[in-house]
Order: C-alpha cells, then sequence, then structure tokens
C-alpha cells in the first residue's frame, strides 16, 4: 500500500523458509490441513478443494517474495512481472504488458546528526534534498498549525511525531512556521518508507520510533545537522494485464499492485493481494465470470499509485463508462478481520453477500483511487495494518486469509457483473 497518509493478534505464515510462525489468535485446522507445502501448482480447476487453492497462493507468495524487494525498475519488478504472465496464461488468458514512465526518487543516504552522534533514517519520497545545520525544536502534537505556532520553529530543524494528519500537511506547516527542515517520527519501534503528495521546498526526514524517541523529550536546546540526500530519475513500470481472447469490454476490473518498497520483499504488501487475484482469476477461468473481468497486477503503486494511474488516463472513456466496478486487493495476508471500503452501492453488496465482514472509510492511498476519481465504482477489500509493513520483516502471511479475501472477491465479482 502506497503510504499517502502518516496513519498506519496477528496470525502468518513465514514464508522465507518451511517454518510456521504462529501468531496470537492462530487456530489451526490440522484435520483440514491449513500446513500449506510451497510446491506450485500452475492452475486450478472451477471447483477445487480448499488446502489445493490455498498451496497455490503460498507459491504464489513465495515465488514473488524470493525475487527480493520488487521495488518499480528493477530486475526483480521485471521477474515478478514475468512470472505473473506465465501464471496467467497457464490459467488460460491472454496478457499484455501495459508499460509507462514516471520519475522515480530515490533516497542515496540521509540521517539526522545530534550532539555529533549521527541518527539514520529515510527521505520522505519527493523530499527536497539539503543540509541544513539549525537548531532542533520539538513540535508538540501531530504537528499542526496550531502546534507549530506554540514553538518557535522560524529557522530550524524542527522535529514531531507520526501520525494524526498527513506528512505533508506536517510539512506545510513546517515551512509556514518557517522550519529549515522536519523530522517525522515514527510512532513504531522501526522506520517507515511515506511520500509526501506534494511539493515543499524544505527536507523531509523519517525516523524510526526507537531511533526519534528520546529526541522527541528532549527540553534542552540542541544543535542539529539535517543531511537528505535525494535524486530524481525516470523508470519504466509494467502493468500486467490478463483476459480472456475476445474480452474487450470488461464489466469488472480485479486488481492489485505487484511492487513493494525497497528493501521490504512484500509479501503482505502486497503478494497477499496480488496472489488473491491470480486465485479468482484461476477461479474464474471456466465460469461466465472470465468473460466479463480483466485481471490487472498493477506497479508503481508504491510510488504513487502510478501503474493504476496509467491504465486510467491511457483508458477510452467509453472503456471506463463501461465498468460496473473496480476490486482492489491490497496487504490481505495479515490479520482476522476483512475491511471493504468504497462506492456505497458496492459496500452495501459486499455486506449482503458476507456480514461479517466490516466497513470502513477507505483512503486513496491504493489503485482503487484513479478509478474512483473517474467514476467508475470500486470497493477496496484490506485487512488493516501489519507490524511489517514497509519492513525487511515483512515475509509472512496466513494463506488461509487470502483464501477467504479471494472467494468474497469472486462471488461479488461474479455478482457485481451480472448485474
Amino acid at each position: 500500500m502506497s503510504h499517502w497518509s502518516s496513519t498506519i493478534g496477528v496470525t502468518r505464515y513465514l514464508i522465507g523458509d518451511n517454518t510456521v510462525q504462529l501468531g496470537r489468535s492462530l487456530k489451526l485446522l490440522v484435520a483440514g490441513a491449513s500446513m500449506i507445502s510451497f510446491g506450485v501448482v500452475a492452475g486450478c480447476a472451477q471447483q477445487i478443494d480448499a488446502q489445493t487453492l490455498q498451496q497455490n497462493q503460498n507459491s504464489d507468495v513465495r515465488a514473488l517474495v524470493n525475487f527480493g524487494p520488487r521495488a518499480s525498475g528493477t530486475q526483480a519488478t521485471e521477474k515478478a512481472s514475468n512470472y505473473l504472465q506465465q501464471q496467467y496464461r497457464q490459467a488460460g488468458y491472454e496478457v499484455k504488458v501495459q508499460t509507462f514512465t514516471y520519475p522515480k526518487f530515490t533516497d542515496l543516504g540521509s540521517n539526522l546528526t545530534v550532539d555529533g552522534k549521527t541518527i539514520e533514517g529515510i527521505a520522505l519520497n519527493g523530499s527536497q534534498a539539503g543540509t541544513p545545520n539549525a537548531r532542533l525544536v520539538v513540535v508538540p502534537n501531530a504537528g499542526r498549525e496550531a502546534d507549530f505556532a506554540a514553538v518557535d520553529a522560524k529557522g530550524a530543524i524542527a522535529i514531531v511525531k507520526r501520525g494524526e494528519i498527513r506528512f505533508l500537511n506536517k510539512a506545510q506547516n513546517a515551512v509556514k512556521a518557517g522550519a529549515v527542515g522536519l523530522v517525522i517520527v515514527n510512532t513504531e519501534p522501526g522506520n517507515f518508507y511515506g511520500t509526501l503528495g506534494g511539493d515543499v521546498q524544505i527536507p523531509v526526514l523519517g525516523l524510526s520510533g526507537k531511533s526519534g524517541s528520546s529526541l522527541l523529550q528532549a527540553n534542552q536546546l540542541r544543535q542539529a545537522n539535517l543531511a537528505v540526500n535525494t535524486r530524481q530519475g525516470n523508470v519504466t513500470g509494467r502493468n500486467t494485464i490478463a483476459h480472456l481472447p475476445g474480452v474487450t469490454q470488461p464489466k469488472v476490473i480485479l486488481g492489485g499492485h505487484y511492487d513493494s518498497v525497497v528493501d521490504s520483499p512484500g509479501a503482505n504488501d502486497n503478494a497477499s493481494g496480488t496472489a488473491a487475484v491470480l486465485a479468482i482469476a484461476r477461479q474464474a477461468a471456466k465460469t461466465p465470470l472470465a468473460r466479463q473481468a480483466w485481471f490487472v497486477a498493477f506497479d508503481g503503486e508504491e510510488d504513487g499509485l502510478h501503474g493504476s494511474r496509467a491504465f486510467v488516463s491511457q483508458a477510452r472513456p467509453e472503456f471506463l463508462k463501461g465498468l460496473k466496478g473496480m476490486l482492489n486487493f491490497d496487504m490481505v495476508g495479515i490479520n482476522d478481520r476483512l475491511l471493504v471500503g468504497g462506492t456505497e452501492s458496492l459496500t452495501k453488496l459486499a455486506k449482503t453477500t458476507a456480514p461479517q465482514v466490516s466497513t470502513f472509510g477507505s483512503r486513496g492511498g491504493s489503485d482503487h483511487a484513479p478509478f474512483a476519481s473517474a467514476g467508475v465504482p470500486v470497493l477496496f477489500f484490506y485487512r488493516g495494518q501489519d507490524p511489517n509493513y514497509h519492513q525487511p520483516g515483512d515475509k509472512q502471511v496466513d494463506a488461509r486469509l487470502i483464501d477467504e479475501t479471494a472467494r468474497l472477491g469472486f462471488n461479488l465479482a461474479s455478482k457485481i457483473s451480472s448485474q
């Protein structure tokens, strides 16, 4: 999931090896064979047992994770796209790759030095480069305009905790207060990857909670040096699009992004959603749904929804008008509770079909957003935040949860396409 917002009992399997890690609330259905092997199964029939479905999904997630971090424009992403093309073709679909180019932000190594101690951090995507040396000022609360007004941030490097408002709002408030740089401290111990989502003329750095929380508690005047070293370049993204031959105007699109952030293998974010869409495609292959659907693995989501934006911008207006729904799957392999959000008519249909799901106010930080902006009804499948979100430890999913999500997605897509 793309981190456009600063707001962020787990059950999981470890995909990196054959060890199963038991979370706080995992209930193993031993008789039903919840312990999944990792053998690749190429396709599946319309009626298929739960164990085989989960084997497929574990194989897909493991394959994607084993390519390494799938940052857009890298060889790992190209290998992942090739794998997905192969899997869709084996399931009977025609596949094409839609390429697009966009400017790519790279952090070349950024840090904050306070009292002679250098703390490594991660520049927020879109941040200006810069090396201001100034006093460090702690901004209270979440960094709203009133919070900056409570301190003297003019000419200073402001430091504030993450959360409650968007990164861009914090940075804009820092600029209004006259700050020459901004440091945002994570509310979790680890580092985070964030996107500003707009132009701000000061360098902005993210610090882990472990490294930065003590700085938020300091009351004494401190001098600091902020070093944000960034570069902008162009990369080519690759959307992988699958459909049956002759299906030129689908009624429903099912999609999820397959790219990940740098340094994260992206099992839950978002090999899980990619595997769910692939599972639905396999299940749908010999059903009426396959004549009404396109299946898309989007690239460039983590850099700002570039793949889905390119898909929508390149689509004909009549193509978009012919869509009755876009179903987006992002981070569906961790946490028992399934959340759905989006267009009211589709969230109502989801609740009617599966009363146990919870609805939420879907944010714009995933690939359904460009479709919604184009007037297409959308439904977003999501299971909440993961402790390993955008971290090197994102190697874990529960195939049972992906299976549950895929089954509901198949049922809803079938209903939407038959309306």
